[in-house]
């Protein structure tokens, strides 16, 4: 054995590079409150191994993606657990990471000389949401479906660039197969490799400008001096992280790691829905638990001020994040002796937990509705074709075109669409659907399939005169 180590050894240099890094020293009086990042980082390694398992056998694609979760949950060997963990995975990394986060913040552990560890921090603490939310989508069922089309509409309101951020987060005009395909990539591929690399800047970090110790009333950080009494700390009373101080990362891991396994065995997954129906809009879209309280936010707002909290909301959140270690680099770090950081974490935690029950009820939840054909085109139409306007609201075409000047983006503009298609072209297009426009073949009666034909025909408007 003794052969075989040193083989490895030698070609690894895991006496000269790896065990000093693991045996870095660390402040005394570490205890159980550090141990979240690690554990963040092993909730994200369950995350990859178990998702990696997922992409074996899930199919990204709109006719198959809701069908083959079905598959791994109810028919596949262990799916049901391997998908349980995943999913279970997902809400310890939001809530570890959460916590870790206002762990360093109580502790003051921004200040000088980590303000980089914190920034790295918030990045990831982006990019765990960021995970969440493409995850959640890839179920491809009705909440998901409409979660990206209500996302897609928020990220339009920005000024400027909402039309490019929406039309970049769904790959295009309407949210279909292109759609899916940008978020699995997204989910599989782009933020994984980000949270790896910054990962790895974040333990560099820490690894350099060492663990922050436990605050003590009385002992503020001044630039000036602090790195050399940092230093002197360690060398008088530090000890080496393993096995001193990890030990309780390890145990606090492997009861992560169990607790995972528990709730995907006895409690499973959550139910996937009825897959994606881009014509059924009065529904009650939900995301998942960590974001609720975000989205009873929206709900409960004031419609003349929706679009202001929408886009300055989460604005305002992340200047505020990256300026924490700006603000107070230096000072007192004892929560005792900062009292305001104890009413601001509380409050805002507070207020989290509050929304996200609001926003668990139904009846608060934003319900997708179409509105109306203005009744300036509907006024003089014959009665087929009024008819046809009112089916135009009824299958949801009004979510993804605009007549009048009246709709959704998402779709092309059929103000003029009179003008450019014949009776016949719009039926082929009406029953068979295409560009990630559904098949209307199975819902239309042949009478109502006439009707719509009429509405259409009747839109010999230009998109001049609507403005859009």
């Amino acid at each position: 054995m003794k052969r075989v180590a040193h083989w490895f050894d030698v070609r690894l240099g895991i006496s000269k590079v790896i065990l000093p890094i693991i045996r870095h020293p660390v402040p005394p009086d570490v205890d159980w409150w550090y141990v979240f990042g690690s554990a963040t980082l092993v909730a994200f390694i369950v995350q990859v191994f178990t998702g990696i398992a997922l992409v074996f056998t899930y199919v990204p694609s709109p006719d198959n993606a809701n069908a083959s979760i079905r598959f791994i949950t109810h028919e596949a060997t262990f799916g049901h657990i391997l998908r349980g963990v995943h999913y279970w995975g997902a809400s310890a990394m939001v809530v570890l990471i959460s916590i870790h986060v206002i762990r360093v913040i109580m502790m003051g552990s921004y200040k000088f000389p980590r303000e980089l560890n914190w920034l790295v921090g918030v990045g990831l603490l982006f990019l765990t949401l960021g995970m969440a939310f493409t995850g959640q989508l890839l179920r491809w069922d009705q909440d998901a479906y409409w979660t990206a089309v209500v996302a897609a509409e928020q990220a339009g309101r920005i000024p400027f660039v909402g039309d490019w951020i929406a039309h970049l987060m769904i790959a295009g005009k309407v949210v279909g197969g292109q759609t899916l395909t940008r978020f699995y990539a997204t989910h599989i591929f782009v933020i994984p490799t980000l949270i790896i690399l910054f990962i790895g800047v974040h333990l560099y970090l820490v690894v350099h400008l060492g663990i922050s110790e436990p605050p003590k009333a009385g002992m503020r950080v001044d630039p000036d001096t602090y790195r050399e009494e940092y230093e002197e700390l360690l060398r008088r009373k530090g000890v080496p992280f393993w096995p001193d101080a990890a030990w309780r990362d390890v145990v606090f891991a492997i009861a992560v790691v169990a607790v995972l396994a528990v709730l995907a065995i006895v409690v499973g997954p959550k139910e996937i829905g009825t897959p994606a129906n881009p014509t059924n809009v009065s529904i009650y879209p939900r995301p998942d638990w960590y974001f609720l309280w975000y989205f009873a936010l929206l709900a409960l707002s004031p419609p003349a001020i929706e679009t202001v909290i929408i886009v300055g909301f989460p604005l305002v959140v992340i200047i505020l994040l990256i300026l924490v270690p700006f603000l107070g680099d230096k000072g007192e770090r004892s929560p005792n002796r900062r009292p305001w950081v104890l009413g601001i974490v509380g409050l805002a935690v507070a207020t989290m937990i509050i929304l996200t029950f609001a926003g668990n009820k139904a009846a608060w939840s934003p319900v997708i509705k179409p509105t109306t054909v203005p009744a300036s085109i509907t006024r003089s139409l014959p009665a087929d074709a009024q008819a046809g306007a009112t089916l135009f609201k009824e299958q949801g075409c009004l979510s993804c075109h605009t007549v009048g000047g009246v709709g959704g983006v998402r779709g092309p503009n059929l103000t003029d669409v009179g003008t450019r298609l014949s009776k016949d072209q719009l039926t082929w297009r009406i029953l068979n659907g295409g560009m990630n426009m559904p098949a209307y073949g199975s819902t239309l009666s042949p009478q109502q399939l006439q009707q719509l034909i009429a509405f259409l025909s009747a839109q010999q408007g230009t998109t001049a005169q609507t403005g859009k």
